[in-house]
């Protein structure tokens, strides 16, 4: 199925964008001295692995290339979509993430929101990695799932069963 959408379009350009290297200290070039946010979708001091469902990010404010302040934020029972808007008006200009849908993802673009999608481990060393240069993440990561698995089910898991639950790569 091929998209045509004005949504569609920002989207492809925001992956093409995303491509790029983009490291803090180019940000900085770009924007000044004005202070970078990223946030990082977040559970018990890890990348949480489903964008739509997390329910805290930890949002690092950037200076000179350095972290400066870091907080733990409540969604406050938000998901999906309206995440977007949620990140956006804490001035986000960077999410680290898991996996990701592709709504959710339209929606960053629109916003304009830097994606880092297919990243797992330490909240902090995902950080420092994306400060570095180095982070390791997946420009084409897709949730290929909505739909209730239980309690506790990650995306990438295989619990009770539902193999066909997964993030993948297109």
């Amino acid at each position: 199925m091929h998209c045509t959408s004005r949504s569609s379009i920002i989207l492809q350009r925001e992956i093409k964008n995303s491509r790029r290297e983009y490291t803090a200290e180019a940000a900085g070039e770009r924007m000044g001295k004005r202070i970078m946010k990223i946030a990082v979708t977040y559970e018990e001091g890890n990348v949480y692995q489903h964008f739509g469902h997390t329910k805290q990010f930890k949002v690092y404010d950037i200076e000179e290339g350095r972290v400066s302040a870091a907080q733990v934020v409540d969604t406050e029972g938000n998901g999906h979509g309206a995440l977007a808007g949620m990140l956006l008006g804490l001035h986000v200009d960077t999410l680290i993430c898991g996996g990701i849908g592709q709504g959710a993802q339209e929606a960053l673009a629109e916003a304009g929101i830097r994606l880092y999608g297919g990243v797992s481990g330490s909240t902090d060393e995902a950080v420092k990695a994306f400060l570095a240069g180095g982070l390791k993440y997946d420009p084409d990561v897709r949730c290929s799932h909505h739909g209730g698995h239980g309690e506790g089910h990650h995306c990438g898991e295989n619990k009770h069963g539902c193999g066909g639950h997964r993030c993948e790569n297109i």
